[in-house]
């Protein structure tokens, strides 16, 4: 279970801060991130992101009702 859960944070496209850029005109990611961290990200030495969240549509649609 351990292994689905890397596998999960590892993806980018149902991450809450994974957003449609206008200007770069595709998806990126919306964390502003260090100096540090991103060095740490662009070299491959993290293994899942520790910002992920899982974006769930449909938990606000809940609130609203």
């Amino acid at each position: 279970m351990k292994n689905e859960v890397k596998k999960a944070a590892a993806n980018c496209e149902s991450c809450v801060f994974y957003d449609y850029d206008e200007d770069w005109d595709s998806y990126v990611c919306t964390v502003n991130l260090d100096q540090d961290e991103m060095a740490g990200f662009l070299s491959g030495n993290t293994r899942t992101c520790p910002y992920y969240r899982f974006y769930d549509e449909y938990k606000s649609v809940q609130k609203q009702i």
